[in-house]
């Protein structure tokens, strides 16, 4: 069973056209700015309220009720995560499992479209 590799949110990545702007707007809500990075697609920014981490991200916005990307679920062992969702027929979307170069040692990745289209990333920090 997967659940017994996810160990809770991790985050919810927000797409922006103003990555500056949209972490000035979370700044007043108390969110505190905790890693910054630069891709080819341009800032990535995440902050952090609590136990609530939001992945601020250069990218044209959908700039509509429900324009949140993605909700990031934190794993511990991406590999059989993947293996799972492969043999439980779910609708992967990714290229596999993918990876970024943020935080300290990295991050390895995959995503799945649920059923009513949204995209559910699971994530392991390395």
């Amino acid at each position: 069973m997967i659940a017994k590799y996810c160990t809770g949110l991790q985050h919810i990545g927000i797409p922006t056209d103003d990555p500056a702007g949209t972490e000035a707007f979370y700044e007043k809500l108390g969110f505190v700015t905790v890693y910054r990075t630069s891709t080819a697609s341009g800032s990535v920014i995440f902050t952090e309220l609590g136990n609530l981490q939001m992945e601020i991200y250069q990218q044209q916005p959908a700039r509509t009720a429900g324009a949140i990307d993605h909700i990031a679920i934190d794993v511990t062992d991406i590999e059989a995560c993947y293996t799972w969702a492969q043999e439980n027929g779910m609708d992967i979307i990714s290229n596999g499992i993918e990876s970024h170069a943020f935080w300290d040692n990295g991050i390895r990745y995959f995503i799945i479209a649920g059923p009513n289209a949204e995209k559910i990333e699971f994530c392991q920090i390395l």
